[in-house]
């Protein structure tokens, strides 16, 4: 047994010797010239030099041969430098562990080691080096005794990826397991070895909400809300990753309520970061989440310079756009019918407030989003909105109930703003389901309360459905032709045998029902019966017979005397009616 543990023993000691032989012709390089920056600089200037060198070099980037290489050596540059402590031991030895390297120096290497300007006091420098390293490479430390005093020295090869094996067909695993048994940490006569994790890094952020595919699918994709994702492979990844996520961290800090931020281990989830395009094979990678060019929301990658402050900008610009931009000469579109509430911002911003683009995309398919700029509050026209503070909101129900939902508008701090105007937003978005549900009912209970009713998906079967012989539409596009046609109709519909009760159950063939129609609204509707959908015409009426899939037109002039005559000559068959191009739909 002991034969087999010294025949072991002098193996191993042949086998470290003949790597360190090769080692020692690494090439060698000083971490400050490789991120061209003075001995005193400070972390900020080396964290500068580094992201903009290993964006520069970032082999996804770069596609030179020596790319990958030099940016193996920007990481590991970085990795001492950034280090406190090992950038204090590097200046005093020139070894990050702080050994003060060979007495009298090693034979070959007096003055110290090529590169570096530390040494042991007297200026004969240590038997150290630092060389690159990259993914998938391992790390062999080893100490002994005798004439190589000083602590351990660092010999690398290239394992050949991440299995550990290498070139020489053996890996450190198998040395230090299968022979000494306890895994790469044991030690025997004299030997350790440890396991240096430049080259294999399990770096991961360690604050960001780990996303997966469930996550993506639920909770991030097409909800509205901008995220910031941080792609990596912890193998591949080194401590740079640590800079990256604390850029993150600290933008996201600063747009707290509007972005939300996550990581995504592409070791882990393959097939997302390949769906998604962000597969990253060596550096991290930062994407946000952007709804500036749609409602659906699209994955841009950000590849500036790696500060705060530019991937901020960076992050603004893509936040949601669903507000649209208006004037106050435009304010009669807001008490006209819709399919969802309508909102307004009034304020003093020449763009659209931050705050309101993260509602609108919060809310974005429950709300329809507006603002406007406004000089003065002693506007009038701000005034007959019941205004009397900026900025404010005020909302408009799907019937065009006008109602004010906040003024003078206070912000302490964009987290609590968005969070207080959420809940107003949802108050408003369940005060319009409950009064759609209201007027359905009325409409199904009370069809003959003497209004004409705004014809809606709610009530359309009542109104125009297939029971219905004959309904008069009168389409409106502005507030002043609806204000006419729903006087004028609401006197006709009061005539004697013209109209029939909604809802009811009479078979005479002269029974008809009236209805109101937002034409700017519903042009798929009209283009059922007329290709343009009446774009030109502010008013008109339409007699529709939804039995025949008939309609007769009239855009005259608008009494009362003039309508009644036409309703007439419909209930008489005076009127010739023409077969719809296509079914009229609401």
């Amino acid at each position: 047994m002991r034969t087999r543990l010294v025949s072991t023993r002098v193996i191993i000691m042949a086998s470290l010797c003949f790597l360190a032989s090769m080692k020692l012709e690494a090439k060698t390089v000083d971490p400050y010239k490789v991120l061209g920056v003075d001995k005193n600089a400070s972390q900020r200037e080396i964290q500068k030099a580094f992201h903009k060198l290993s964006l520069q070099y970032h082999p996804d980037k770069n596609k030179a041969k020596s790319a990958q290489e030099k940016f193996a050596q920007i990481n590991n540059a970085y990795d001492i430098l950034s280090d406190e402590e090992k950038r204090k031991n590097y200046d005093m030895y020139g070894d990050v562990n702080g050994n003060p390297g060979f007495p009298g120096g090693h034979p070959g290497y007096q003055g110290g080691h090529p590169g570096f300007q530390g040494g042991h006091p007297g200026g004969r420098g240590g038997y150290t080096y630092f060389t690159e390293s990259g993914p998938g490479q391992s790390h062999f430390n080893f100490k002994s005794g005798g004439d190589w005093q000083g602590g351990s020295k660092s010999f690398s090869f290239s394992s050949g990826g991440s299995g550990g094996s290498n070139s020489f067909g053996f890996g450190l695993d198998d040395i230090f397991g299968s022979i000494f048994g306890g895994g790469a940490g044991s030690q025997f006569g004299g030997f350790g070895s440890s396991a240096n994790t430049e080259g294999t890094s399990t770096a991961s952020p360690q604050r960001l909400t780990s996303i997966n595919s469930r996550i993506y699918k639920k909770e991030i994709e097409n909800a509205g809300m901008t995220w910031i994702l941080l792609s990596y492979r912890p193998k591949s990844a080194s401590k740079n990753i640590q800079y990256f996520e604390s850029t993150v961290e600290e933008v996201a800090s600063t747009l707290q309520g509007a972005v939300k931020v996550g990581s995504i281990n592409c070791d882990k989830e393959v097939s997302l970061c390949k769906e998604l395009g962000m597969y990253s094979q060596n550096a991290p990678r930062i994407f946000v989440l952007s709804y500036k060019e749609n409602e659906i929301g699209s994955l841009v990658e950000y590849s500036g310079h790696l500060a705060a402050k530019n991937l901020k900008a960076f992050v603004q610009e893509h936040l949601p756009r669903f507000s649209k931009r208006t004037n106050l000469n435009n304010l009669d579109q807001f008490s006209t019918t819709a399919k969802l509430p309508r909102v307004l911002l009034l304020s003093t911003k020449k763009d659209t407030p931050v705050i309101w683009r993260v509602l609108s995309g919060l809310f974005h398919k429950r709300i329809i989003f507006s603002d406007a700029q406004v000089d003065d509050v002693s506007d009038l026209r701000i005034k007959s909105l019941g205004v009397d503070a900026l900025p404010s909101i005020v909302g408009w129900l799907p019937n065009g109930e006008k109602r004010v939902l906040k003024t003078g508008i206070s912000v302490k701090d964009l987290k609590s703003a968005v969070l207080d105007l959420s809940k107003i937003l949802d108050s408003f978005v369940e005060a319009s389901k409950k009064e759609a549900s209201a007027q359905a009912k009325k409409a199904q209970t009370d069809p003959d309360d003497g209004r004409v009713p705004l014809l809606s998906q709610s009530n359309f079967e009542a109104l125009c459905g297939a029971k219905a012989p004959v309904c008069i539409i009168g389409a409106f596009r502005s507030s002043k032709a609806r204000e006419k046609l729903e006087s004028i109709l609401t006197l006709v519909s009061q005539k004697s045998l013209s109209r029939r009760p909604n809802g009811g159950s009479s078979s005479s063939r002269d029974s008809i029902s009236y209805a109101l129609l937002d034409a700017a609204k519903h042009q798929s509707f009209l283009k059922a019966f007329d290709k343009t959908g009446y774009k030109s015409s502010d008013k008109l009426l339409i007699a529709y017979k939804p039995r025949r899939g008939k309609y007769s037109v009239y855009r005259d002039e608008m009494t009362i005397e003039e309508v009644e005559n036409f309703v007439a000559s419909v209930l008489s068959g005076d009127i010739p009616f023409r077969e719809t191009s296509g079914k009229a739909v609401l």
